[in-house]
């Protein structure tokens, strides 16, 4: 029975993911793996194996990726801020440990869930492709590390250790405990404006969807393997009026007014300097959550369509509405 491992099992991607794959009938028998373990009695309800480990942790590496066919590589450390010794940590380290165990035990396929966050320079960006110059240096410690981690998967790739890097733009859908929760958190402290004109038009992506170019990947032609991809809905949306149309599902009232860009850049630089100064966690304005609101991203997803045959299945309304009624099943 081939075996398939998915790291960070214990997040929003890897978790759906894992499920997703998770098949009692399946010719393929599917493992989730993280360092959390409050997930696993979901995990248990829903057929799936789930391994509690950390991927720091040569020896575990090894042990997981033992009789393994295929690694989809989804743990990460994700956020704006933070000391760049725990993001290497994290994201690059973990990263060469997990391909070395899989060298070692004869693993044939690595997906790696890379980040579009390298093509962030803080201004409007439209149908970028993955061949477009990257900025001189990165917006954050996050995106400096997945960067260096993607290059080391890619570097890696040989016939007879297939490598590919996915950049998945702003997973939305069921589970998102990460975007959609972040703006509801800020709406209902009353810190949710619109940054700038709102008119910013930007890519998000299902989880579906990138389950589906997940799948896609595992089938992939010789050609297509040792590459990077953007992946999206493959439809730019206005931002604000998605925000609002998920505000207004949910029985809030729209956000209507506004912040002009430049004050808002100019309290997050202040605030950022503060944290700085102080050693302090994420101060509640970054610029690069103003330039996410504020700033227009888009991306070509043409070489994805081409060589690896993906094409999205959900729209990006029916991944807020998915969304939707996921997050109304876990309130009080």
């Amino acid at each position: 029975m081939q075996k398939i491992v998915i790291t960070g099992a214990s997040g929003f991607l890897g978790g759906r993911l894992l499920k997703h794959l998770t098949h009692p009938k399946s010719a393929q028998r599917v493992v989730g793996t993280g360092r959390r373990t409050e997930r696993i009695a979901e995990f248990e309800s829903h057929g799936c194996c789930y391994e509690a480990g950390d991927l720091l942790d040569v020896d575990f590496c090894e042990t997981l990726l033992a009789e393994t066919e295929a690694v989809v590589h989804c743990a990460a450390l994700s956020a704006p801020w933070g000391k760049r010794e725990e993001f290497v940590k994290a994201n690059v380290i973990a990263t060469q440990n997990l391909l070395k165990a899989a060298q070692k035990t004869g693993v044939k396929k690595f997906i790696f869930i890379s980040t579009p966050s390298i093509y962030f320079n803080a201004r409007h960006r439209l149908n970028v492709s993955e061949s477009d110059p990257l900025p001189t240096k990165m917006v954050n410690e996050y995106a400096a590390t997945k960067w260096e981690a993607e290059q080391e998967v890619l570097s890696q790739h040989s016939p007879f250790f297939k490598t590919i890097a996915l950049r998945p733009r702003a997973i939305i859908g069921a589970e998102d405990t990460v975007i959609f929760p972040r703006l509801l958190k800020a709406y209902e402290s009353g810190r949710l404006k619109i940054i700038g004109n709102g008119q910013n038009r930007v890519d998000l992506t299902t989880a579906r969807n990138v389950i589906e170019a997940v799948n896609c990947a595992f089938k992939a032609s010789v050609e297509a393997w040792g590459q990077a991809y953007n992946i999206t809905n493959g439809e730019p949306v206005n931002l604000w009026e998605e925000i609002n149309f998920l505000l207004k599902q949910l029985g809030l009232m729209p956000v209507t007014k506004h912040v002009p860009l430049a004050i808002a850049d100019a309290a997050a630089r202040l605030m950022e300097l503060k944290a700085r100064l102080a050693g302090g966690p994420e101060p509640t304005l970054t610029r690069y959550g103003i330039g996410v609101l504020a700033k227009s991203l888009t991306m070509d997803i043409s070489k994805a369509q081409t060589l690896l045959n993906y094409h999205p299945v959900q729209t990006t309304r029916e991944g807020i509405v998915e969304f939707i009624e996921w997050y109304q099943t876990q309130q009080p």
